[in-house]
């Protein structure tokens, strides 16, 4: 399903990353289940086995190389979807635990199917980061929370800050063209601190990661309801 291994290793290389032939089996499952899913229920627009491999395995691998996400880490990705970044991150550093959130359950089902597939362990939540954030379980207590998604700098943050632990980081990946500095005063607000902003190529596209270091706990009145959040940005 993916070009072949020498094709598929020479694109890692280039992008700065090694391909072992284990994680290259686990990543043409991968790539053959989502194609193959995608038929029934819409989770990508990228369907075509080279594109899949830079667009979605090879740019979530990259947050592992731009971003210092520590041994034995506790990813949340918020908005997964596919499962895009955690799984083939998870895939690349094994000893990382991740949780997949996402507000469609037909997404979780997927996403349940393919990490037995892919022999990996994963706990997953269906529900809304505003209210799961919310409970006690999950508040503050991963070391890392990541989003690649469309949204602005600010809404992400009030999805993503309230779930980490405080010197955790939140990882934003994002396109090129949006000004993030209009989330300071969100991140800002949340308990966090823009420390880096991480710009790199993914072959013909530009990319960044926006770099959040949690440094103090989220006031309890975030994140607001969903109704406050899209009638006024933080």
């Amino acid at each position: 399903m993916l070009p072949d291994f020498e094709l598929s290793c020479s694109e890692f290389e280039s992008a700065g990353l090694t391909l072992t032939p284990e994680l290259y089996k686990k990543l043409d499952t991968y790539a053959e289940f989502l194609i193959e899913y995608n038929n029934n229920v819409n989770l990508t627009a990228i369907t075509d086995p080279a594109e899949v491999l830079r667009k979605h395995f090879i740019d979530s691998i990259l947050l592992s190389k731009y971003a210092k996400i520590p041994q034995n880490a506790a990813v949340i990705d918020i908005g997964t979807g596919a499962g895009f970044p955690s799984v083939p991150l998870k895939l690349y550093r094994p000893d990382i635990s991740i949780t997949l959130l996402d507000s469609l359950n037909k997404r979780i089902v997927f996403l349940q199917q393919l990490c037995d597939k892919l022999e990996i362990s994963a706990d997953f939540i269906h529900g809304r980061a505003e209210n799961i954030s919310k409970k006690p379980e999950y508040r503050e207590k991963f070391d890392i929370s990541c989003a690649r998604a469309v949204a602005n700098m600010s809404l992400l943050s009030e999805l993503c800050i309230p779930f980490v632990t405080v010197g955790g980081l939140f990882l934003a990946m994002k396109g090129p063209s949006e000004n993030v500095s209009c989330g300071t005063n969100a991140v800002e607000l949340l308990g966090g601190q823009i420390t880096d902003t991480a710009e790199y190529d993914l072959f013909d596209e530009k990319r960044r990661i926006v770099i959040v270091k949690k440094i103090s706990q989220t006031p309890t009145k975030y994140p607001r309801n969903s109704s406050q959040i899209k009638k006024r940005s933080l």
